[in-house]
């Protein structure tokens, strides 16, 4: 019977301590939400067509290179290609790095865009694995391929920096199609600041359902499938909330591989890309490592307009690999950089973003898992404990569910991507079941990859893919 209550006070306790969490992480999405609120409020239809006209012109724009790294991209990276020769933007050339594939990209980029082998001199200021050789397309002169042996995503974008001519590049995953004019969005904060902001992402979007034909998006739309339309509420909530929340007071620590654009000369000084499976994000701490350690003003910024589209995976299978994947960057991120945590040198970084990413972002999970299985118990002990779980589940519906649905409200209000009323009526409804089935098996996943890390489970694993362009 002692026993008996024991074991009943330390299930309290343990659910008391995930109460708490789940309460300071709400909170803590609150204010995000209050600043992106307010941050979209003040950006509201003030970034129309017009305004934008005026960056057409040469004197004004920085050229940029934009890099893709690609292995084994053959469904995509034609479309990808496209979608890019076709951006409207004054100054730019192409890079496709073909990190060693297996399978025929680089024979699809040769025959659809002609290229014939050049002798174009790499600028070794970064190193990575042997070039095999660089090609040039005889019909578009600023689409140049680099072929070269595999390292990585890391190293293809390493080598990509070598060869590129211009002082800002950006990175675009190969199965990616992004918007005609976001490369005007996503350079403005670059080119109005003068060189104060080093680095700016732009929105990612689910490419899934979408039609897109030659490279470009003719019409928006969402997929069928359950699995891919709340990867579509999660994008949204992690876009249009977490990612302008952070960049509102420079403690964005996440820039996307799969449309950043970074000064050049910051990345070199910074050591280029790093072997780690989340590059990107490693990278972007880096930088401000050596922002801090220069006691220099320099900001990396998001900015919620310019638009990729990208394929999602459609497969338990597939969706379960990516998280582990990222989770394990995460770690890897944080791990490297373990130095800024709550080290008041490295100001806002150290003392906000870096534990906000530890505590919230990477043990998070931890602490959910343990509070569904709390609840689960719970449920089974009866009496006050029943009462008890359904304060948990409240919290978590309150914590997984309302903040999506918060996030389908502001895609609606500001930016105005999908054109039915319908679309937006399914996102807000499986906003509303997300913590009954999604997040769970997010969570999950999420803690697997914390297990992988124990492990020491390295790799980016094999996943499936479709192509999103017709």
């Amino acid at each position: 019977m002692i026993n008996d209550i024991d074991w009943g006070l330390s299930l309290i306790y343990v659910g008391w301590f995930v109460f708490a969490f789940m309460l300071l992480v709400i909170t803590f999405y609150t204010v995000l939400l209050i600043i992106s609120l307010s941050q979209l409020r003040n950006s509201y239809q003030l970034d129309d067509w017009e305004p934008y006209e005026e960056l057409l012109d040469f004197s004004q724009t920085k050229p940029v290179s934009i890099l893709v790294p690609v292995y084994n991209e053959s469904s995509g990276i034609i479309a990808t290609v496209r979608s890019l020769l076709s951006t409207q933007y004054p100054e730019y050339e192409i890079i496709v790095i073909n990190d060693g594939s297996t399978d025929d990209s680089l024979e699809k980029l040769i025959d659809s865009f002609q290229l014939v082998k050049t002798n174009r001199v790499i600028r070794q200021q970064l190193e990575t694995e042997e070039i095999k050789g660089v090609y040039q397309s005889n019909i578009f002169k600023q689409l140049l391929v680099i072929d070269k042996e595999n390292e990585g995503k890391s190293g293809a974008l390493n080598a990509g920096i070598n060869l590129s001519s211009y002082p800002y590049f950006c990175s675009i995953d190969g199965d990616s199609v992004i918007e005609r004019n976001a490369f005007l969005k996503v350079m403005k904060p670059i080119i109005e600041s003068d060189g104060d902001v080093i680095a700016s992402g732009g929105s990612i979007r689910i490419a899934n359902g979408c039609d897109i034909e030659s490279g470009e998006i003719v019409k928006v739309g969402l997929s069928r499938r359950p699995l891919v339309i709340m990867q579509v509420v999660e994008y949204l909530r992690a876009f249009l909330m977490g990612r302008i929340g952070l960049s509102r007071h420079n403690l964005l620590l996440i820039v996307s591989g799969a449309f950043g654009v970074f000064s050049k000369s910051w990345v070199i000084e910074a050591g280029g890309y790093n072997k780690t499976v989340g590059e990107d994000m490693e990278l972007v701490v880096r930088l401000h490592r050596l922002i801090r350690e220069k006691k220099v003003d320099k900001k990396i910024v998001f900015v919620p307009d310019p638009v990729c589209w990208t394929e999602a995976p459609e497969s338990m299978k597939d969706l379960r690999i990516q998280r582990k994947r990222w989770h394990r960057g995460l770690f890897e991120s944080l791990w490297l950089h373990k130095k800024l945590i709550f080290n008041p040198k490295y100001g806002s970084i150290g003392l906000a973003s870096m534990p906000y990413f530890l505590i919230i972002e990477f043990l998070g999970p931890v602490v959910e898992l343990i509070g569904y299985l709390v609840m689960i118990i719970s449920m089974f002990l009866g009496g006050v404990f029943v009462e008890f779980s359904i304060l948990l589940f409240l919290m978590a519906v309150l914590y997984g569910s309302i903040f999506s649905m918060a996030a389908v409200l502001l895609e609606e209000w500001s930016v105005q991507k999908f054109p039915k009323v319908t679309d937006i009526i399914k996102l807000f409804f499986f906003s509303l079941t997300e913590t009954l089935w999604f997040r769970p098996l997010t969570v999950l996943w999420r803690c697997e990859g914390i297990i992988d890390v124990i492990l020491r489970r390295r790799g980016w694993g094999k996943m499936s893919r479709k192509g999103v362009s017709k």
